[in-house]
């Protein structure tokens, strides 16, 4: 049991020293990077800086943008309420325009009617009765002046003419 006990004493032994030789190590390790972290530190910090002054500044102008923006969303609102209106208002005027027009058509049409139907019975239905009389004794004055018989090539003629 001596032998055991030895053995565990020297293996922990061992380990302890193991771990202690370890330990330098990431020591030596940490070290090193403390080295280089602190050769990087004034750069990030830098860079840091240069970023969040980066950023204010954008918020200002993002800010700035969207009141902008914000602006010229109201005044193109109340440009089309306005434009909205002036076309119904157009929209109205040239319906009733056109419905005027339409009276004075259909108006001027009947009364164009009414002017042709009183020339055709008023004026050319006597001319053409006149017309009619004075061809009726024109054919009678022209029978009773031309004398007698008519000759045989009237005759001819006028019969050719019926058939």
């Amino acid at each position: 049991m001596d032998a055991t006990i030895t053995a565990a004493v020297i293996v922990s032994a061992v380990a302890i020293l193991l771990q202690v030789l370890l330990l330098f190590a990431i020591l030596r390790t940490l070290k090193s990077l403390r080295e280089k972290v602190e050769i990087l530190a004034p750069q990030v910090e830098s860079v840091l800086e240069s970023a969040q002054r980066t950023l204010e500044q954008s918020r200002k102008q993002i800010g700035e943008v969207t009141a902008k923006a914000n602006e010229t969303l109201d005044l193109a609102k109340t440009q089309l309420v306005r434009i909205n209106g002036v076309l119904e208002d157009a929209t109205a005027r040239a319906q009733a325009q056109l419905d005027r027009v339409e009276m004075v058509l259909d108006d001027t049409i009947s009364r164009v009617h009414g002017t042709v139907t009183a020339i055709h019975s008023g004026i050319l239905r006597p001319l053409k009765e006149i017309t009619g009389v004075a061809t009726g004794i024109r054919a009678a004055l022209g029978h009773l002046l031309r004398g007698g018989r008519p000759t045989v090539a009237q005759a001819t003629q006028d019969d050719e003419m019926f058939i």
